[in-house]
This record gives C-alpha cells, structure tokens and sequence, in this order.
C-alpha cells in the first residue's frame, strides 16, 4: 500500500470555477508544469471526463498513464490509476471547501511506482509535485478570470 500525502492552499474562486480549471483537460499542458499532452479517452454520462490518458515529462520523470475520475461532486473530485509504466498505482482527491469567498482546495495524492524508491527521496517528490500542482492551479484559476 502506498503512502498518502495531503496538502492545502486557499484560491481566491467558488469551488465551480475551481472544478471547471480541474476539468478543462485539453488546457492542462498550457499551464500544468510537465504535463506535455492530454487525451479524454472516455466521457460518463453528465459529459465529464471518465477516463483521461496524460503524458508526464519533467526532468527525470516521463510516463504515460491512463486516470478514471471516480466522483464529480460540487466539494470533490476523485481519480484512480487504470494503467501506466511508471505507476503500479495511484488514488488521489481534490476537497473543495468554501472559505467565505474562498475556496480551501485540499489535495490528497497516492501514488505507488514500478520501481520502489526510497521513502525520503518519494516524500520529497510527493510534496514538490503537490506543491507545483496547487500553486499552478491556483495561479491558473486565479488569473484566468
């Protein structure tokens, strides 16, 4: 079983917009640091993405992996590994809390890789891809009106 990593950051938006920049799948290589290319394989039946294959090149980190969105609920949207080369698996979440304004965006990430890696070196790398991804979101949400 892999580790579980949670971090927060509060974006000046509703959760809707939040969920709306979270779903746009075709922008993330736009903004979203190492994602060169996206693909929605397949949409349920409310039109959102159910399955999305991504390919990941950043740095010494380069995979292509398949996601299905599991729950698009207006406080949560939620993801599981269908397949990858480097991943074995992954689980992860977004929480979305209205804070007055805001909206508190807690992301929770579980990812275990074909290759085992060492326990500080894979909390490190959990925590910068969690940070990236918050601070990009944010900044993506935040300024694209």
């Amino acid at each position: 079983m892999a580790d579980e990593s949670t971090q927060s950051i509060v974006i000046d938006a509703t959760p809707e917009r939040i969920a709306a920049v979270i779903a746009d799948f075709d922008a993330y290589p736009e903004w979203a640091n190492g994602i060169k290319r996206t693909e929605v394989l397949e949409t349920g039946a409310d039109g959102r993405a159910a399955q999305v294959k991504f390919n990941i090149d950043q740095g010494p980190i380069k995979d292509e992996y398949v996601l299905a969105y599991d729950e698009w609920s207006p406080d949560r949207i939620s993801w599981h590994l269908v397949k990858g080369q480097m991943q074995k698996s992954q689980e992860g979440s977004y929480a979305l809390t209205p804070k007055g304004g805001s909206t508190e965006v807690t992301y929770t990430l579980s990812v275990q890789l074909v290759v085992p890696m060492i326990g500080l070196f894979r909390r490190k790398a959990e925590k910068m891809i969690m940070d990236t991804a918050l601070k990009e979101l944010k900044r993506r949400v935040e300024n694209a009106g």
